[in-house]
């Protein structure tokens, strides 16, 4: 990426779907490129995959920009560049951008990640400054932008009926809770977007390619319409309004000549 006072605007309008797209790529440019001139560390706000890719066309790759969640497979991230006199240990220190806050609850209320996400909104929590939720039994971790986590650890005590106890933990000692999933087995005549979602989510076919051309599917976070798409294994699946599931494994073909399956929905 060259530096430079002007935006590439037209760069910027190849990449951009809406409106918003614009905005977005706009600022994830001007903060990338101010942190370049001045050499300084900077972040942006956490990134949907799909906003990831769209900067990654914007950006390209240059050298000290990092995609960076708080841990390795995280979802969101944030963009953050790093001037060379700063080591890629940087990012989980204490200077980081991201935060890790860890809750205990009553492990029998058996919280979700829509649970938690939606007690975040309902409390006024921007959704860019929330990266991954990730759930366990009787515990999760918040990854969030450093302005929120004062208030958050101050304010956020409880989600619907349940309490939280909340406390903030170094990045380098992050333990991500595994995450309660559920196991399906079933045989598919292909491996179409709206098949695997039907028998995930023990739906009809018809209202699952619904979703999909609604707009509320994604594949890996990048989102898809196209109901025949083809879903490799080990894909994971969110539906809007539904959840999310994982194509954990595709096996041989039954002597009717279906796809024998195994996938995973997370609680």
């Amino acid at each position: 990426m060259e530096s430079g006072d002007f935006m590439d605007r037209e760069r910027i309008e190849k990449i951009a779907e809406t409106g918003d797209d614009r905005m977005l790529l706009a600022k994830i440019y001007e903060k990338i490129n101010t942190g370049m001139q001045r050499c300084i560390p900077v972040s942006t706000a956490f990134l949907s995959p799909r906003e990831q890719e769209m900067a990654r066309f914007l950006l390209g790759a240059p050298e000290g920009l990092y995609a960076f969640g708080g841990y390795g497979d995280a979802e969101r991230k944030m963009l953050i560049y790093l001037p060379d006199y700063l080591e890629e240990s940087w990012l989980t220190g204490a200077d980081s951008p991201v935060i890790c806050i860890h809750a205990d609850f009553f492990r029998e209320d058996r919280l979700t990640h829509r649970d938690l996400l939606g007690a975040l909104m309902g409390a006024g929590i921007a959704r860019q400054t929330v990266g991954d939720i990730c759930v366990g039994t009787g515990c999760a971790d918040f990854f969030v932008t450093e302005e929120i986590a004062p208030y958050l650890l101050q304010s956020f005590t409880s989600a619907g009926r349940t309490a939280l106890h909340l406390k903030r933990i170094p990045l380098d000692s992050v333990q991500v809770p595994e995450p309660e999933t559920k196991e399906l087995r079933d045989t598919l005549a292909s491996l179409r977007l709206d098949s695997v979602v039907s028998s995930g989510f023990r739906i009809g076919r018809g209202l699952a390619a619904q979703y999909i051309s609604a707009g509320k599917a994604a594949i890996d976070g990048l989102p898809c319409e196209k109901p025949d798409r083809q879903v490799p294994e080990g894909a994971r699946i969110s539906v809007r309004g539904l959840g999310k599931i994982q194509l954990a494994q595709v096996g041989g073909e039954t002597r009717k000549g279906r796809i024998s399956v195994i996938i995973r929905r997370y609680l």
